[in-house]
């Protein structure tokens, strides 16, 4: 073969056909440098917002920093404007206001701030011999193996009758004690070991040791370590056991977000899902200024259970949010809705070497690749899927080519293997246009979940490039 015919072959390919590449041989010099102080930021976050109620206060206090100010119904707004809503202290909505009318639509990112963990029971203390335990319900789908000897911490809120709300905060610290949830020993554990990994740890033995110094006050009796554990808590914290019943406290694993690997090209760390795209999602507000059209960045609770209750996606605060900025601006919620955009910013499972079986290799999203588009998620059938239309994909990959962010298109699995579902759904029910788009991440759903640091960077560049969008 001639070498204009070798040449006129490989131009025709590199014309024709689709091969996304690792991020790193595409990176220009400016993004190389932002890349690991980006992560380190959001490190940061993902340290100190181990539950919804910590996301919100970390945003809400960034925000004030950065001009915003809190949107009350009947306030005047005008481009430029910077504004927030906290919903009940476990979701948010922040937004720029655009220069063009709200009757033009739009651009959302909406992220989850929720994620998989233990929940402690309303009257989870009790004693049994010579240990202090806590019972739990463990919050969305996690594998319960994984849990158990393992250090933990303890956050929350508790209400008590006279109005007082206590924060409690147990475990991060380099002087905290921590918890654990203990194990069998591999020595007497035959007949667990030949249970399936869905049977082998039940959920009602996902229970917390707390303590095990009883109070020596009195004569030893019943349930003196309880006794010492609740005098413990009130000393601190002035709370008596009935303030459990008006509690909202879960064990999360406490150990900080590390970097993975000898080049440190990724991070392991608790609440990646779906806490690595609303970083991204904000911090990518923060950095708007005047855009053409209003962005808005939405941070709800509830996903991980089906965006269920007050401060998940279903609710109507959302709505009400956006109809209080139509009013002050002069259009009709249905008018905005009609021409708005959603990125439903959620994480995607990352091609793993170790179980590549189950994810389709052609479609599957890789780590380093970048920020992952996903035309639909669900479960086998396209089941609880938006599928975004494809003239929305185009708009994407248009919008993001022309600002140089690294993105790729992915899949949650194979079709039969099973599926998952985001915010999407509830936004496109709103009559929005909706596509998922997200950070790869290895381990899903476990207390140490890992992403690559260009793809997060690439998640909050793409996230801007949307919200810069001009129409």
């Amino acid at each position: 073969m001639s070498n204009d015919r070798k040449k006129e072959g490989e131009l025709l390919r590199e014309k024709l056909m689709y091969k996304p590449k690792n991020g790193y041989a595409r990176l220009n010099g400016e993004d190389k440098l932002r890349i690991h102080e980006y992560c380190e930021g959001y490190k940061d976050f993902v340290n100190a917002g181990k539950t919804e109620r910590a996301c919100v206060k970390l945003a809400v206090d960034a925000a004030r920093k950065r001009g915003f100010v809190e949107f009350k119904r009947g306030m005047k707004l005008k481009a430029g404007d910077r504004i927030y809503q906290v919903n009940r202290g476990k979701s948010a909505v922040f937004a720029v206001i655009g220069s063009a009318r709200l009757d033009d639509g739009i651009n959302i990112a909406a992220a989850h701030i929720d994620a998989p963990h233990i929940d402690i029971k309303q009257n989870p203390m009790y004693e049994e011999n010579g240990q202090c335990l806590l019972k739990t319900h463990y919050y969305g789908g996690i594998k319960k193996y994984q849990w158990p000897a393992i250090p933990l911490a303890l956050h929350g809120v508790v209400a008590t009758k006279n109005g007082k709300t206590i924060e409690l905060s147990i475990g991060e610290g380099n002087n905290d004690p921590v918890f654990t949830i203990t194990d069998l020993l591999p020595h007497l554990g035959k007949e667990q070991m030949a249970k399936s990994l869905a049977d082998s740890f039940p959920g009602e033995s996902l229970n917390v040791l707390v303590g095990s110094e009883p109070y020596i006050e009195e004569k030893l009796g019943k349930d003196n370590v309880k006794l010492n554990i609740l005098k413990l808590l009130n000393d601190r914290y002035g709370m008596t056991e009935e303030d459990f019943l008006s509690a909202e406290l879960s064990i999360v694993p406490a150990f900080p977000a590390r970097d993975v690997g000898l080049d440190k090209s990724l991070i392991g760390a608790f609440g990646h899902d779906d806490r690595v795209c609303a970083y991204p999602a904000l911090t990518a507000l923060f950095d708007c200024v005047n855009p053409e059209v209003t962005a808005v960045c939405a941070l709800a609770d509830k996903e991980e259970i089906g965006s269920e209750g007050v401060s998940g996606m279903k609710s109507k605060y959302f709505d009400t949010f956006v109809e209080d900025m139509c009013e002050s601006l002069g259009t009709t919620l249905r008018e905005c809705y009609e021409k708005s955009c959603c990125l439903s910013a959620d994480v995607l499972a990352g091609m793993d070497p170790n179980f590549p079986d189950v994810l389709d290799k052609r479609n599957a999203a890789y780590i380093n690749c970048g920020m992952s588009l996903c035309k639909y998620t669900g479960a086998r059938g396209k089941s609880g899927a938006s599928d975004a239309a494809a003239e929305l994909v185009a708009r994407m990959r248009r919008i993001f080519d022309e600002s140089g962010v690294i993105w790729q298109m992915g899949a949650l699995g194979k079709v039969d293997q099973g599926g998952g579902g985001t915010v999407a759904m509830f936004m496109a029910q709103r009559n929005i246009d909706t596509i998922d788009a997200g950070v790869p991440v290895l381990s899903m759903h476990s207390p140490f979940e890992v992403v690559s640091k260009l793809d997060v960077y690439m998640t909050y560049k793409a996230i801007y490039a949307f919200y810069n969008e001009k129409k």
